[in-house]
């Protein structure tokens, strides 16, 4: 069997299936980013609450993922997919009522709405990935780092499809910063995911699956377990944590930080599409570079680039800045996901889908339970420090009444993002949705009462919003500066890993029968 063949006639169908769930999970993932703001002001969220909202859409899939990878095999990769296509579309129909909840219960009820629709939806794309991950390394065993890497070139699709919509329906601003027109309502937007959803849907009906490598082996649930229980893997759990930290955490805030960096939004979108394209157009060439440098090494340089990326980010003062800065980072993030999954694989072939899913699920569950918050609280906290400092009767204004922390990190009144969102048009928005409630003779107890913190704030627009605008910049930078240090981590990780094989013989590839490798020398307590 050549390298680049698959096992089973339907290979390449299956493979394609496979990516087209990635791509519908990058949609919902791309789009809920473009739309936080939107959330924000509709809601009047702080930054530490999209935050956990966006990580409750990352929690879920890595429970999942964990817990569906150890029974894929005897419920069956079909029913799987059907599943997942039935949690997609709950999702939405959660997602879409909201407005309901919050009329009915406030910014609390619109939040565990939200939260909740999150989390549903991940448990869909979690479903979906522990099929796609452990198939196509079944489909095609001799080359997995390369599939691996075109099968989650459908992420980055996703973030492209989903990042252009956004952009097309996203909010126009004149020179000044002003809002000409507004973006094209958040729930329309929402609900295009559904579409790759479909699609996937359709290109497994019929489809027979073959059967996984330790199926076929005759290993057991338990054989598998027990084959990751050594050290090795769990360096790999670490260091896939820090990945889904790094990658996911930030790629669910990337598109607004940048967009606050170039004070525009629609150019945090659009930078977002363009690095998204070049993650799609590299994970191809996965194969090539892994030849000449290794897997290990090219995690290694990926670690590097990401931390230069993230720091440049950080530090950049214009678009052309920050469109080079991004062009590294994307380049460091690239590998970093699929080409983890194929080490996983490759150095416990015993595992099988349930070493993928250990190391997929944990990578989603740190990007979910600390990236996303962690993220959007480092925004909040250095934007409340400045703002407390240089204007404490704005930030005052502007700030939430209750403090909120984030695991032992110290509590802090975050900017209210309702009241920012008044403060950025000046309050037309709310002036044209308090003339709509009063035409259809409607009342809304969240618009009173912003309604009315308005009119005792409003006199004080000029001195208040640049000090605002300020310090959002400075939060957003500081969180991109301060998340740097986490590939800086990975590179040295990853780094002891290659002198770790290069003093044991060197990295190879492990089969799933016996003790044999390709080539070289087993590692102690792997196999």
């Amino acid at each position: 069997m050549s390298s680049n063949a698959g096992i089973a006639p339907n290979a390449n169908r299956l493979l394609w299936a496979g990516f087209m769930a990635i791509l519908a999970a990058g949609v919902g993932f791309s789009v809920r980013g473009g739309i936080l703001g939107q959330w924000s002001h509709q809601f009047g969220f702080t930054m530490t609450e999209l935050g956990t909202i966006t990580g409750g859409g990352l929690t879920g899939f890595g429970v999942v993922i964990i817990l569906t990878s150890l029974f894929a095999d005897k419920i069956g990769y079909g029913k799987l997919m059907i599943a997942a296509f039935l949690l997609h579309f709950v999702s939405a129909v959660l997602t879409l009522a909201t407005p309901a909840f919050f009329a009915s219960g406030g910014k609390e009820a619109a939040y565990w709405c939200l939260f909740s629709a999150m989390f549903i939806f991940a448990i869909g794309n979690g479903v979906c990935e522990a099929v796609v991950n452990p198939l196509t390394a079944t489909l095609f065993p001799s080359n997995k780092t390369h599939y691996l890497n075109i099968l989650h070139a459908g992420w980055p699709a996703g973030l492209v499809i989903g990042g252009l919509a956004s952009t097309f329906m996203s909010a126009k601003t004149d020179a000044s910063g002003a809002v000409i027109a507004a973006a094209v309502d958040w729930k329309i937007q929402m609900s295009l995911f559904l579409i790759p959803v479909v699609l996937y849907g359709v290109m497994l009906i019929g489809q027979k699956f073959p059967k996984s490598e330790v199926e076929s082996a005759g290993v057991t649930i338990g054989e598998m377990v027990k084959s990751v229980i050594a050290p090795l893997f769990f360096v790999l759990i670490v260091l896939h944590a820090l990945v889904g930290y790094v990658e996911l955490g930030t790629d669910s805030w990337i598109a607004k930080i940048t967009g606050n960096i170039m004070a525009s939004p629609a150019n945090g979108l659009k930078l977002m599409v363009y690095t998204s394209l070049l993650m799609f157009a590299l994970r191809f060439v996965a194969g090539p570079i892994v030849h000449r440098i290794s897997p290990l090494g090219l995690l290694f340089v990926s670690g590097i680039l990401g931390c230069i990326g993230l720091t440049l980010l950080g530090n950049a003062t214009s678009i052309a800045m920050c469109v080079v800065a991004a062009t590294v980072y994307a380049c460091g993030k690239t590998f970093l996901w699929p080409t983890m999954l194929a080490v996983t694989s490759e150095r416990f072939p015993k595992g099988g889908a349930v070493a993928i899913g250990l190391i997929g699920g944990v990578g989603m569950l740190s990007a979910g339970l600390l990236g996303g918050p962690a993220i959007g609280y480092k925004q909040d906290y250095f934007a409340t420090k400045q703002l407390e400092v240089k204007a404490p009767e704005t930030y005052g204004r502007y700030s939430v009444a209750e403090p909120k922390g984030f695991l032992f990190l110290p509590k802090i009144k975050g900017l209210d993002g309702a009241k920012v969102g008044v403060l950025e048009d000046k309050g037309k928005e709310l002036a044209n949705v308090g003339a709509a409630l009063a035409k259809d003779g409607k009342q809304d107890k969240n618009h009173d009462a912003l309604a009315t913190w308005w009119e005792s704030s409003k006199s004080s627009v000029e001195a208040d919003i640049q000090p605002v605008k300020d310090a959002t910049l400075e939060g957003s930078r500081m969180a991109l500066k301060v998340t740097a240090a986490v590939p800086a981590i990975m590179a040295v990780l990853y780094l002891l890993l290659i002198l770790y094989f290069k003093a044991t013989g060197g990295y190879k590839a492990l089969q799933v029968t016996g003790e044999q490798i390709a080539g070289g020398v087993q590692g102690p307590g792997e196999g």
